[in-house]
């Protein structure tokens, strides 16, 4: 008679088990910082590139117009600027890959105002309503599909100029058309913040509004308003030239007229020469104004 020995398996304990989901869950949470840094890394250069694009996108302005610099809005410097009624952003559309956009913003009779009209682009959407890449920081958790969360009447942009230099008091009164061109920035294009983060929607209590690039940064109110400026010579707002706020904050704690950032403990500026970099949100308030301001002639501190 043939004997059959049957071989029983030997399966995890409770305890085993334990020990597998405990390393688990220890691999896990080292990986995730890991995988966040990386993330937050790549958002951060897609930022710094975005900055660097608007910068070239002045230059080429510059170029285009002996010169010149754009200003905050461009009805009043027209005929140099274009005799349409048009935000900052969108007179710079053609120097971001976007000249559909800005043609179709145009029809005549000029002059037009683009951020009231519901002129639409070559997809049939008003040209407000479109996302522009390059506006748009990452890391800025304001947005909804490309729109400020608080309203879908237009595109938002992550990017404020830097009404000191865009949009500076002239002579007569007029204070949204340079004073320099590309040239005769007194303290010099390395020493100047031409763009500065903001976010696409600021709800603090004490200054609320939306960043939207198609609407004229200086009207309904400047900073205060829809458009985002940094720096803001009108007195606007209660903190023009106040130093950015700690990143990340909150939308609901974000000031429409200060800087704020989705980087943590930084805010990402594009400088006058075509440069972008990062400054900390603990910048001295002397450093951050001497920064934003094109004709001090003060040297920046060494926290900058």
């Amino acid at each position: 008679m043939r004997l059959s020995q049957s071989k029983s398996r030997r399966g995890f304990t409770l305890i085993e088990l334990l020990v597998v989901i405990a390393i688990i869950a220890i691999l896990i949470g080292l990986l995730l910082p890991a995988v966040q840094k990386v993330r937050e890394a790549a958002a951060r250069m897609q930022c710094t590139n975005n900055l660097k694009q608007l910068g070239l996108a002045v230059q080429n302005y510059a170029s285009s117009y002996n010169s010149q610099l754009p200003a905050v809005e461009s009805d009043v410097a027209a005929p140099a600027y274009g005799a349409y009624d048009g935000s900052f952003l969108y007179t710079l559309l053609p120097f971001v890959e976007q000249p559909a956009l800005f043609k179709g913003g145009q029809p005549a009779p000029q002059p037009q105002a683009i951020w009231v009209q519901d002129q639409i682009g070559p997809d049939g959407l008003p040209i407000r309503q479109h996302a522009i890449k390059p506006y748009m920081c990452p890391s800025d958790p304001t947005y909804n599909n490309g729109d400020p969360t608080t309203t879908t009447w237009g595109g938002g942009s992550s990017y404020g100029p830097n009404y000191q230099l865009f949009g500076s008091q002239m002579p007569g009164g007029i204070a949204r058309a340079p004073q320099y061109n590309i040239g005769n920035i007194p303290d010099g294009t390395s020493n100047t913040i031409a763009f500065g983060e903001v976010y696409a929607t600021a709800l603090g209590a004490s200054n609320p509004g939306q960043s939207l690039w198609a609407w004229p940064m200086a009207a309904n109110g400047g900073s205060s308003g829809n458009g985002a400026v940094v720096a803001n010579t009108e007195g606007y707002g209660n903190g023009a030239l106040g130093q950015p706020q700690t990143s990340p904050v909150p939308a609901n704690a974000a000031d429409h007229s200060l800087c704020q950032s989705g980087h943590t403990g930084l805010v990402m500026v594009g400088l006058m020469d075509g440069s972008a970099r990062s400054v900390s949100t603990s910048v001295s308030a002397t450093t951050w104004k001497n920064a934003l301001t094109p004709a001090d002639g003060n040297v920046l501190g060494s926290d900058w």
